[in-house]
């Protein structure tokens, strides 16, 4: 009985082959049976998961996480990929309340534009917030905007509507729905005891909101409650969360002089380099799929591009509202969540 499968199953199994036209073999083989005609068993390991699983960070500062995930099915990297975009949740405007607006902008399209700017919030320090009761400093950020357009000299002042000039009211809102003393909003205390004395602001201060001319005005307030991507595009966390799987160069003969001098030069991404007169796929991960180095007629069979399919490059870019390193740590609560959810409503 063979202790591997032979070099062509478990190529195919382990690769995704990348054709001139189209890549090959690119599903995974999950089925526990499908070697089972030369004895090799196919099941899922939980051993052998966690012995071959790993994370290498690439890369990390405050907007971009990059990390190799190995050892793992493409269908829970891209579990990862969807809850990071949908599911993790954030604080975003949802409520514009418009006292007056002259600017040319329609107020529906304000509103929509004021809830795209992302904000600066722990959403943990938030619960969600119930439509039937009046909001509270508990499930609610109230900014307010209130901005005039006038010429001073030979100048015009507040020209364009930043979201810098959003500004942040602790103590809850001015706004009354009637005439009354009663507010939009029943704070009982600052919101900076929720937020540990810490101020919410827009993660970017420059973002354009609208321009205005001589005259015109905008005051308004907006409220922002917390969500999930899977609602609405506002409250996902990342400006995009994606991974592909990690490139494999190989060259099926030794290539020297103006050959590999030749094939160096094709490739647009540098992955070749030449040591000691001999070609070598230095950089295969960098490589972009491009299929220059297989179009060629003058080097056609001699580079063989695969990709691994238990390998994935993982890039995570957040919208600045929460660092990246947490994102991911957050997906994985999420999962690991539904997975106890799952577990017990079968049990």
């Amino acid at each position: 009985v063979p202790k591997v499968l032979p070099e062509h199953l478990q190529s195919t199994r382990t690769r995704v082959f990348v054709g001139k036209d189209a890549p090959d073999h690119t599903a995974s083989v999950t089925y526990s049976g499908a070697y089972r005609s030369v004895h090799e068993d196919n099941s899922l390991n939980f051993d052998d998961f966690k012995r071959n699983f790993k994370v290498d960070v690439k890369k990390l500062n405050d907007e971009v996480l990059e990390f190799d995930m190995s050892g793992i099915d493409a269908s829970i990297a891209n579990t990862f990929r969807r809850i990071l975009i949908a599911e993790v949740p954030t604080m975003a405007i949802e409520h514009v309340f418009i006292a007056n607006n002259t600017s040319i902008i329609q107020d529906e399209v304000l509103s929509h534009r004021l809830g795209l700017i992302p904000i600066k919030a722990d959403p943990e320090l938030f619960t969600e917030r119930n439509a039937e009761e009046q909001p509270s400093q508990k499930d609610t950020i109230v900014f307010e905007l209130d901005v005039k357009c006038y010429r001073e000299n030979d100048r015009i002042v507040n020209e364009t509507v930043l979201s810098s000039q959003l500004k942040w009211l602790p103590k809850g809102s001015a706004f009354s729905p009637d005439e009354s003393d009663t507010k939009f909003t029943a704070f009982t205390g600052s919101q900076l005891d929720v937020t540990n004395q810490v101020p919410i602001t827009p993660v970017n201060e420059d973002i354009i909101i609208a321009k205005l001319r001589p005259g015109q005005c905008i005051h308004l307030e907006a409220h922002c409650v917390k969500g999930i991507g899977a609602t609405h595009a506002k409250w996902s966390p990342v400006a995009t969360a994606f991974y592909r799987l990690l490139p494999e160069v190989l060259l099926t003969k030794p290539v020297k002089g103006s050959e590999a001098e030749s094939l160096k030069k094709l490739c647009p991404k540098d992955v070749f380099d030449i040591e000691d007169g001999n070609l070598i796929a230095a950089r295969p991960r960098d490589c972009s799929m491009c299929r220059e180095c297989l179009n060629a007629p003058d080097h056609e069979g001699t580079v063989d591009i695969r990709r691994i399919k238990d390998h994935f490059l993982f890039s995570i870019e957040s919208t600045g509202q929460i660092p990246p390193h947490k994102l991911f740590t957050k997906a994985v609560r999420i999962l690991k969540e539904k997975c106890s959810k799952t577990k017990q409503y079968i049990g």
